[in-house]
C-alpha cells in the first residue's frame, strides 16, 4: 500500500490548493529566467543577424549597443581601403517615437546601407525587402504598422513594403528598417528655431558646417565589415586601430560588452529574485508537509505501535513533499505556456533552464519534507492511546 498517496487522496483539497501556489511561485522563476533570456536573445539579435565580422566604431568607444558612438561619415571608405576587408557597411539605429492615425508609436529606427544592403538579414513575415533607396520601410509587427501603410518620418512620408517579426532592439522596440540615408535625414530633422539657436552658438563654425547642434560631422553608428576568409583579423584590427579616431570589436566583444557590463546588473537582479521565490516555495511546501503530519500523530503512533519501521514513515512523508512539488512543477509549465506568449516582452523558455528547474524542486521538496520527518520520528507509539 502506498500511504503517501492515499493520504494525499485523503487531503486532496489542500494538496491541489497547495500544488497551485507551488505552481505560481513555479510560473514566476520560469517567468523571471525566460525574460532574463527573452532580454539577452533581443540584445544580441541583431549583432548574430547582420552578419558582420568586425565592427569600427568612435575611437575611445565601445558603442553602439554599450555606448554612443559617431564615426566620420568617409569612415566606411578608408576602411574599404584595408587589406582583406572585401566589404563595409554604415549602421546607424536610433529610438523613434512618431504619431501615426491618432497614436504615439515607437521604433527602434535601424539605418541599412542600401544598395550594399537591403535587408537580407531581416526575416519576413509579410512583403519584401527593401528595393528602392528612399521611402521604403520594414516594421516589425508589434509597432502597429500594416503592410502598404504610409507613416510619416520626419518631413517625409514612408511605405511599409514588407513586415517582419520578433525583431526588437535590446529595449523591447520594434525595428522600423529604411536605408541609411533616410535614418540621417531622420535623425537629423530640427526645428526651425533649434537651427536659429545653432547658429547663434559661440561654434557658429561646427554647427553650420555639420548642419546640426551637436558637435560632430556625422549620425553614423558604425562600420559593418566583412573580412576575406584568409584574413589575418589581428593584422586588420591594428591598421584600423592605429589610426586613432576609431576603435574595432568583433562580433564576439560585442556579446560580451552586453552580457558581462550592460546586463550584468539585470542578471544579478534576476537570480535574487528567482533565489527569493525558491525560497518562498521552500517554506510553503515544509509548513504545509508539518502540518499534514503533525494531523497524523495518531495514525504515525499506531503504524509504530503495529511494528513499522520508520523508513516506511520517512517514504510516507517524502512521497508527499515530492507529490507536491511535481504537481507544482507540471502546472506551472502549463501557465507558463499559457501566459507568457501574451507577454510584451519576449520570454524565453529553455529546455535546460526546466530541466536545472526540476532538479531545483527535486532539491527542495527534500529538504521540506525534513521538517515533517523530524517530527514524525519524535512520535511515540504510547501517543496512540492519548
Amino acid at each position: 500500500m502506498n500511504l503517501g498517496l492515499k493520504d494525499v487522496r485523503h487531503n486532496i483539497g489542500r494538496f491541489l490548493m497547495t500544488a497551485a501556489g507551488v505552481a505560481f511561485l513555479v510560473t514566476a522563476s520560469i517567468g523571471m529566467i525566460g525574460l532574463y533570456r527573452g532580454i539577452v536573445a533581443d540584445a544580441l539579435l541583431v549583432i548574430d543577424r547582420i552578419g558582420a565580422d568586425l565592427w569600427v566604431v568612435q575611437g575611445g568607444r565601445a558603442g553602439p549597443f554599450s555606448e554612443s558612438s559617431a564615426i566620420s561619415s568617409g569612415m566606411d571608405r578608408r576602411v574599404e581601403g584595408v587589406d582583406g576587408v572585401t566589404s563595409v557597411r554604415r549602421f546607424v539605429q536610433i529610438s523613434q517615437q512618431f504619431e501615426h492615425r491618432g497614436r504615439s508609436l515607437r521604433a527602434s529606427l535601424t539605418g541599412l546601407d542600401y544598395p550594399r544592403d537591403s535587408g537580407g538579414w531581416v526575416p519576413l513575415a509579410a512583403g519584401r525587402h527593401i528595393a528602392s533607396g528612399h521611402f521604403e520601410a520594414i516594421a516589425d509587427i508589434s509597432i502597429g504598422l500594416k503592410l502598404g501603410e504610409t507613416v510619416r518620418l520626419g518631413r517625409d512620408d514612408f511605405t511599409v513594403v514588407g513586415l517582419t517579426r520578433g525583431m526588437v532592439d535590446m529595449g523591447g522596440d520594434g525595428l522600423l528598417v529604411v536605408t541609411i540615408n533616410d535614418a540621417m535625414a531622420v535623425a537629423q530633422r530640427r526645428t526651425s528655431e533649434e537651427v536659429l539657436l545653432a547658429r547663434n552658438t559661440a561654434d557658429a563654425t561646427t554647427a553650420v558646417t555639420s548642419g546640426s547642434s551637436v558637435a560632430q560631422d556625422s549620425k553614423i553608428s558604425a562600420a559593418l565589415v566583412t573580412l576575406d576568409p584568409a584574413t589575418d583579423e589581428a593584422a586588420v584590427r591594428r591598421v584600423i586601430m592605429a589610426w586613432g579616431d576609431a576603435n574595432v570589436l568583433s562580433r564576439a566583444e560585442q556579446q560580451s560588452l552586453l552580457l558581462d557590463q550592460r546586463l550584468w546588473r539585470l542578471r544579478v537582479q534576476i537570480l535574487a529574485f528567482t533565489g527569493v521565490l525558491l525560497t518562498v516555495m521552500v517554506i510553503v511546501i515544509s509548513l504545509i508537509i508539518y502540518m499534514l503530519t503533525m494531523e497524523k500523530r495518531h495514525q504515525i503512533a499506531m503504524l509504530k505501535l503495529i511494528g513499522a519501521r520508520n523508513t516506511v514513515i520517512v517514504v510516507m512523508i517524502a512521497e508527499q513533499a515530492y507529490l507536491i512539488g511535481a504537481g507544482g512543477l507540471a502546472l506551472g509549465l502549463v501557465l507558463s505556456n499559457i501566459i507568457f506568449p501574451w507577454f510584451p516582452r519576449r520570454v524565453v523558455i529553455e529546455p535546460s533552464d526546466i530541466e536545472l528547474l526540476g532538479l531545483a524542486m527535486a532539491v527542495i521538496c527534500g529538504f521540506a519534507s525534513l521538517l515533517g520527518i523530524s517530527r514524525a520520528l519524535k512520535v511515540r507509539a504510547q501517543e496512540v492511546l492519548s
